[in-house]
């Protein structure tokens, strides 16, 4: 089941996101998550472990479809809080989604895969219900910022005491183990713990350090192909009697 966040984690988490720092920080994670789905307005999108709903607003206003998923009764309270009726919210688990196949066009888990589980079930359910792609967002174990909440959290309990950090590599492997050789784009953010500004979103924004592996936030798409599955069928078949002599 992994570890579900209780009441006041959802408290703490809802308080920690109005901090002008953290939200700076979510706005350029959600920002490269939208420039490497390039969701198209009225595509439907589901963000399993949805949270307080930060993610669903900002697909929300780019004109999709929201669905959000979450085991936290907690979080989802919250979020019914800040979306009202512009989203529809479930209760439950990443490794199994209560979708049918195909049922979005994208399939996005932000800040989920550290919590769940199983990270592998939870990808192979996401490529399930997705037709397009699909999105993750992680915490970078080789991110210096990844390194600081592993060794604080040896001290002091927060969350991060129940998550478990990605590399690059790592969640690769694992994509190409489930779902082949499929395409994949990436990019990290979070070079830097800059404060909110001009300066520091220009950085962030720099196509070099996207592409360097350590940023503390790691964002992919996989891209989703078709996958075939063939067998051999057994054809009846009866000889026809022969009426006539057999040349030897």
């Amino acid at each position: 089941m992994g570890y579900v966040f209780d009441f006041n984690d959802a408290i703490e988490y809802e308080k920690r996101l109005n901090d002008p720092c953290n939200r700076f920080v979510a706005g350029v994670e959600h920002r490269m998550m939208l420039n490497l789905l390039k969701p198209l307005k009225g595509e439907h999108v589901l963000d399993i472990g949805c949270g307080t709903g930060t993610g669903l607003s900002t697909f929300h206003e780019q004109g999709l479809h929201v669905t959000g998923l979450d085991p936290s009764p907690y979080m989802l309270d919250i979020a019914l809080k800040n979306l009202g009726n512009r989203a529809e919210l479930y209760r439950g688990f990443a490794e199994d989604l209560p979708f049918e196949d195909n049922a979005f066009n994208y399939a996005c888990l932000i800040n989920t895969l550290e919590f769940v589980e199983d990270s592998r079930k939870a990808i192979e359910e996401a490529s399930r219900i997705a037709k397009d792609k699909i999105f993750l967002g992680v915490l970078n174990r080789y991110a210096l910022k990844g390194v600081h909440r592993r060794i604080k959290g040896v001290f002091t309990r927060t969350i991060y005491n129940h998550a478990c950090f990605f590399s690059i590599w790592e969640l690769k492997e694992i994509i190409r183990s489930l779902l082949g050789d499929v395409p994949i784009t990436w990019r990290t953010v979070g070079q830097f713990s800059a404060a909110p500004g001009r300066s520091a979103d220009k950085l962030e924004q720099s196509w070099l350090l996207k592409k360097y592996p350590f940023g503390a936030f790691i964002g992919m798409v996989v891209t989703l192909v078709p996958r075939f599955k063939t067998r051999p069928l057994t054809v009846p078949y009866k000889p026809k009697p022969t009426t006539g002599a057999v040349a030897g």
